[in-house]
């Protein structure tokens, strides 16, 4: 029953430092929250908390503010995230069913993060070495021209546009089509590029020339990694919402943007489509964005998920609301790359 009482304590200490950006006195939480005990009650449970680590007095006589412990705390006895409104799931469906390609997709929820959680949204494109071949289209553009296109299960697309060394007839050209096709769909990468080292073979002799120019493009289209070290960022403005401390808070942030592998770091333990990470303050992998959390989730189609997405921001934060908008941001974009 105390501990129970105390947990509540805390998370209003969290929810009104989060609002007010103020530190917490006991007075303002008995009158602010339903507790249902005296003062001298709550001001016994914040003396308990602080001495067990999970809030702080910033200075003498002002209110607590929460440790990283006790955001830890907090976030693992979150109940439930606090569900998107109904305008807010509309926006998401509304921005990301519109998207053409996957830039435009990655772009648009990068926007949208980073709107509805007024933090820094980061997401990671698609890892080209964990996708899976979802179609090849072949189209003669003359004799000895074929535009070559390359669809990924991520939703990346490759086009090339091959020279063959001689014509290739039209009934080898639909004939070369099927059997990519059958070589290659649903295979990783790596494993369709070896299967297409003997389709020439299984040609005639007149036919091996073009159809291993083909070939080779298409495996140069399938070990293309641009896009493995790749982040988009969006919402560096809100940064200016940190309040003080520049040269220790909103500096070491700014500088981390400029590096991606920084970036994929702070996102490295968001392997899971299924599960939202945070990591708070200490935590995270860089003692100079100690002031700061990260709210990270995987997407991709299926429970695999094929990068990460999430939130970068101060370590007083929304969590519940963050962890719900991160989570439903990946969905629709799983969902748009499934489809």
């Amino acid at each position: 029953m105390v501990e129970d009482r105390k947990l509540a304590v805390l998370r209003a200490i969290v929810e009104d430092y989060v609002s007010t950006q103020e530190p917490v006195g006991s007075k303002a939480l008995v009158d602010r929250h339903q507790l249902g005990v005296s003062p001298a009650t709550v001001r016994n449970d914040m003396a308990a908390l602080e001495e067990e680590g999970f809030i702080t007095q910033p200075h003498t006589s002002a209110g607590r503010i929460p440790t990283d412990k006790g955001y830890r705390l907090f976030v693992d006895r979150l109940s439930a995230v606090k569900p998107l409104s109904a305008a807010e799931k509309r926006a998401i469906a509304t921005l990301l069913e519109g998207a053409i390609d996957l830039d435009d997709v990655v772009q648009r929820s990068v926007r949208l993060l980073a709107q509805l959680t007024r933090q820094v949204a980061v997401v990671q494109y698609p890892t080209l070495s964990r996708s899976t071949v979802r179609h090849v289209e072949v189209v003669p553009l003359t004799g000895t021209r074929l535009l070559l296109v390359l669809i990924l299960s991520t939703g990346r697309v490759e086009q090339r546009v091959v020279e063959l060394p001689a014509a290739l007839a039209d009934d080898d050209v639909a004939d070369l089509r099927t059997r990519l096709n059958r070589a290659v769909i649903g295979e990783r990468l790596a494993d369709a590029s070896d299967k297409l080292v003997q389709l020439p073979e299984e040609f005639e002799r007149g036919s091996r020339a073009p159809v291993a120019a083909l070939v080779a493009s298409l495996v140069e289209a399938m070990s293309d990694h641009r896009s493995d070290q790749r982040v988009a960022v969006g919402g560096t403005a809100n940064l200016a919402r940190f309040g003080d401390g520049f040269d220790h808070s909103i500096k070491p942030m700014l500088e981390a943007l400029e590096e991606h592998v920084v970036l994929l770091k702070l996102l490295g333990e968001a392997t899971s489509s299924s599960t939202v990470t945070v990591r708070i303050g200490h935590e995270g992998p860089y003692q100079e964005l100690a002031t700061t959390s990260v709210v990270a989730t995987g997407y991709g189609p299926g429970d695999e998920a094929l990068a990460a997405l999430g939130i970068v921001g101060p370590t007083r934060m929304d969590y519940p609301g963050t962890m719900a908008a991160v989570r439903a941001v990946a969905r629709y974009v799983s969902r748009i790359l499934d489809e």
